[in-house]
Formats: structure tokens, C-alpha cells, sequence
């Protein structure tokens, strides 16, 4: 029989976040997966260092961060097959991802290249907007608001449309357009409604207000705006 490839969302980066089933999963396996920066190390091994067997074998998964996809997608499709071979030897795989591994995660990559073939299974983990929300002490929603969750590279005229139609916003992978969405914010008339989270639940986290966030800001980065007065206080 083949193994089973197990996608395992570890939180947003403090250990003592991850599930009880994350931590079960990891501390068992006798084959783990990971991404790992071209040239640097994993943040997603570095959440469960503390878990993995003495002994398990380590697959490394190295993804160039680059603009163009395709380097990427055939990192991925190198790492599928590697994991491939290991799910047709009988062996569980499971496959580490910061975060939650349908939510931005890395792990959706090698599913769909892997879940037609094997048995999977995916473990959920607390998202990089609910660790946020809990440091920057923000609450979200509340009743009928509307979150929209935006990506930091999204253009101006369509992240405008979305933020003016939602009660709250969460603008992920600031980085580098930390300015311009900073601009624009403030030209809606929302950058004091705004609070800005880098590094959520590790030790070097800080919250600011968006006036003072860095430019360029760290790729774990994001800026949660409630539009409301206190409305989870209605």
C-alpha cells in the first residue's frame, strides 16, 4: 500500500501554537517535508525543530523567490516527485507549512500535484490574520462585517474597490509596497484606523501604528483597518 501524504499547518511561527494534532503528527513521522528558501534556511522546520524524530528523514523543498513562476513550480515539481517516491515505498510523508496549508500555504502546491495519486490528509493551523488580530489586540469582525483578506501586490484601483465594499481588511505580503498601500490608505482616509503587525507570535514581533511601520517592511507582515468605531462593542 502506498503512504500517506499529511499536510500540516504549524501556526504562525511561535511552537506553542501548533495543535495538539500538528504536534502529534510531526513528532511521529519517520519522513518530513519542507520549503526552504534557495538559499537559506526553513521557517516552517524551524517552528517544529523541537518535535522533529532524531533519525526522521528530512526532505528540503528549495523554492527561489523569484517573480517569474516558473523557477518555482518546478522546485515543486521536483519536491512532488521526491515525496512521490516515498509515498510508493509504503512511507508516510508529512509535509510541514507555516501557517495553515490551505491559506497561502505552500502545501497547496505539492497537494495538487500529489492528492490524485496518494491518500492525503491536511491539518489546519492558525493563520498569520488571526495571530495578527490577537497581538495587535484588534478584534476582526463582528455580526455582518466583512473581512476581505488582500494580497500587498494587488493594484490600486481594485484594492481600493475592495477595502471601500468590506468592514474590515487584512492586507497580507506588505513588503515591498509597503508605501504605496500606506498612500493609498491615507488618501481613503483609513490610515488612522490602521494597525501594522510584523512577525506575529515570535519574539521579535512588533505592532506599530501604520505611520510608523518601516518601508520596506519584512515579508511577515500585515496591516489589519477596521472602518468601524469599536463595533464588536455594539
Amino acid at each position: 500500500m502506498s503512504g500517506k501524504l499529511i499536510g500540516v499547518g504549524l501556526g504562525p511561527g511561535d511552537p506553542e501554537l501548533m495543535t495538539l494534532k500538528a504536534h502529534r503528527l510531526v513528532s511521529g513521522a519517520s519522513v518530513i517535508a519542507y520549503p526552504a528558501l534557495e538559499n537559506g534556511e526553513s521557517f516552517a522546520r524551524s517552528i517544529a525543530a523541537g518535535v522533529i524524530p532524531e533519525g526522521a528523514e528530512e526532505l528540503t523543498i528549495r523554492i527561489p523567490m523569484t517573480v517569474e513562476r516558473g523557477p518555482a513550480q518546478a522546485a515543486y515539481d521536483a519536491g512532488a516527485a521526491d515525496i512521490a517516491k516515498h509515498l510508493r515505498a509504503g512511507q508516510d510523508v508529512v509535509v510541514l507549512c507555516e501557517g495553515d496549508p490551505f491559506f497561502y500555504g505552500s502545501f497547496m502546491y505539492l497537494f495538487t500535484r500529489l492528492a490524485a495519486d496518494f491518500e492525503a490528509e491536511v491539518v489546519p493551523g492558525v493563520t498569520s490574520v488571526t495571530a495578527c488580530a490577537a497581538s495587535a489586540r484588534r478584534p476582526l469582525t463582528a455580526r455582518n462585517d466583512v473581512l476581505s483578506i488582500i494580497p500587498g501586490p494587488l493594484g490600486d484601483a481594485e484594492m481600493r474597490a475592495r477595502i471601500e465594499a468590506s468592514g474590515a481588511v487584512a492586507i497580507m505580503k506588505v513588503g515591498r509596497h509597503l508605501a504605496r498601500i500606506r498612500g493609498l490608505l491615507a488618501d481613503m482616509g483609513l490610515a488612522e484606523k490602521a494597525a501594522y503587525v510584523e512577525r506575529a507570535s515570535l519574539p521579535n514581533e512588533r505592532i506599530l501604528p501604520l505611520a510608523e511601520a518601516p518601508d520596506p517592511a519584512p515579508y511577515f507582515s500585515m496591516i489589519l483597518i477596521t472602518k468601524g468605531d469599536d463595533p464588536w462593542l455594539n
